[in-house]
């Protein structure tokens, strides 16, 4: 696990050994979501609107470190 970007409350981190379309996952204390990564869709599971929100904004401007660190664990 490589966590790319942390908050106060939360992050968001990318997994090694992962399955399906290349995903991010925001994590905080009582939430856990995976997001796609081109899209930004959310694929499975909650956290706060605003955190989803902050989230997807941080991933669009920082799509290509995302994908390229999803390759890097994902190969």
């Amino acid at each position: 696990m490589v966590t790319v970007h942390r908050q106060a409350a939360w992050k968001i981190a990318v997994y090694g050994r992962e399955h399906g379309v290349p995903h991010f996952h925001v994590e905080g204390p009582d939430f856990r979501c995976s997001v796609a990564i081109a899209t930004r869709e959310l694929i499975v599971g909650y956290a706060p609107a605003r955190v989803l929100a902050e989230a997807r904004n941080w991933a669009e401007a920082n799509e290509r470190e995302l994908a390229a660190t999803w390759r890097e664990l994902n190969r």
